[in-house]
């Protein structure tokens, strides 16, 4: 299922039931696993792990060399998980020696134009929306969204379930859960609907709103808050998911309603 006119490096490795179309490029040292189409002028470069079953669109680049002055050419990796698709001319570079590979989940589409930069950690079952510029080292939680021509700051953390507006600037790491829009960037309430859609039953969605209310919108700094939560709300992954990502951000959190008013879903 290799067409002749696509390049594939003698030393690349290509499982069974791989598909290559006319004028795709396969470097040295690619893995592609089971049942993964690679699309017309699509180029794979060095240090490519894709897994089974994925869909790479013409024009895609993957492994690409970073965008990162520091970069020294050290050896570094790609990986891309089981069925994950990754549309037209959409790029991803490879790691450095910061964390040595660039990782995508399994499940996740990666649409049109986006751009994923070195070092960036992105988890299963996200969605990465058309033309989306995402810097280094970014790292976005399993079912995280991040709506079309968004920019995202190098460093910055997106929650797991966390939903980010079309164009938004994403300057600030974004909570678990939550839905951030506006400029500057602002928590606007929980993704009800997504977790609704992925299976939380109304009890845990009213658990997380309720611990967004101290967060966001009972005047309180963060550490105040999340003392609070800990003493006053019961445990549970939800609650400890969302204190310790508050606690290990580095870059802080996006601030609370600009209105200071209620969330609604």
């Amino acid at each position: 299922m290799i067409q002749p006119l696509a390049y594939i490096h003698p030393e690349a490795r290509i499982a069974q039931n791989v598909v290559i179309e006319p004028f795709a490029i396969i470097h040295k040292d690619v893995d592609i696993a089971e049942g993964t189409w690679i699309g017309s002028h699509a180029v794979i470069n060095e240090g490519a792990r894709i897994g089974r079953n994925c869909k790479i669109y013409p024009g895609a680049v993957i492994s690409s060399t970073p965008q990162d002055l520091k970069f020294k050419n050290e050896y570094t990796l790609t990986f891309i998980g089981d069925n994950t698709t990754i549309r037209e001319y959409a790029t991803i570079s490879r790691g450095t020696e910061e964390h040595w590979k660039t990782e995508i989940g399994t499940n996740c589409l990666i649409m049109a134009y986006a751009h994923i930069a070195h070092d960036c950690r992105i988890g299963n079952n996200c969605l990465v929306i058309n033309n989306v510029q995402m810097a280094g080292h970014v790292h976005m939680g399993d079912w995280a969204i991040i709506g079309g021509s968004s920019s995202v700051h190098q460093w910055v953390k997106i929650g797991a379930h966390a939903i980010v507006s079309g164009g938004s600037l994403v300057r600030k790491d974004v909570p678990p859960f939550t839905k951030a829009a506006r400029e500057p960037l602002s928590y606007t309430g929980i993704n009800s609907v997504g977790l609704r859609r992925r299976g939380f039953d109304n009890d845990k969605i009213n658990q997380v709103q309720e611990i967004y209310r101290y967060i966001y919108l009972r005047g309180l700094n963060n550490a105040d808050a999340l003392t609070q939560i800990e003493l006053e709300l019961p445990p549970s992954d939800e609650r400890d998911e969302i204190v310790n990502f508050i606690r290990s951000s580095e870059r802080g959190i996006m601030k609370g309603p600009a209105s200071g008013g209620i969330d609604r879903d």
